[in-house]
C-alpha cells in the first residue's frame, strides 16, 4: 500500500536502517544522503520516509512530505556549499527518465556546471 515501507525497496531499507547510507541530514519526514554513483562534486539524494513510488504520486498523496523534500534539498545545498554558485534538484519519475529505485526521491546536484538541456 502506498506511504507503508515495502520490504523490496532499498530507500525503504535505508530509512528503516536495514542498509547503510551516508546520511547529511535527517527531520522527521525526510532522508538526505550521500549518492552511490555521484555525477557531480555534490549529488545528496532527498527521499521521504514513506514509500510513494514516484514524485507525483507522493505529491498527489502527500503534499506535504513533497514539499519537505523540496525544502530540505535547499537545506542541503546550502549546507554543501553550492547554494551560491547554484544547484539543479532532478526528480527522475519512471524508468524512460532514469528512474532506478521506485521511491520518490529527489536528486541535488551542484559543484560543477550543469548544462542544458541534460542527458
Amino acid at each position: 500500500m502506498a506511504g507503508e515501507p515495502q520490504a523490496d525497496c532499498l530507500f525503504c531499507k535505508i530509512v528503516a536502517g536495514e542498509v547503510p547510507a551516508t546520511v547529511v541530514r535527517e527531520t522527521e519526514t525526510t532522508v538526505a544522503f550521500r549518492d552511490i554513483n555521484p555525477q557531480a562534486p555534490t549529488h545528496v539524494l532527498v527521499i521521504p520516509k514513506v514509500h510513494h513510488p514516484d514524485a507525483a504520486s507522493l505529491a498527489a498523496a502527500e503534499p506535504k512530505i513533497a514539499a519537505d523534500i523540496l525544502r530540505e534539498a535547499g537545506h542541503v545545498a546550502a549546507d554543501e556549499g553550492v547554494d551560491a554558485s547554484g544547484y539543479r534538484v532532478v526528480f527522475n519519475t519512471g524508468s524512460g527518465a532514469g528512474q532506478t529505485v521506485f521511491h520518490a526521491h529527489a536528486h541535488v546536484l551542484g559543484g560543477r556546471g550543469l548544462n542544458w538541456p541534460p542527458g
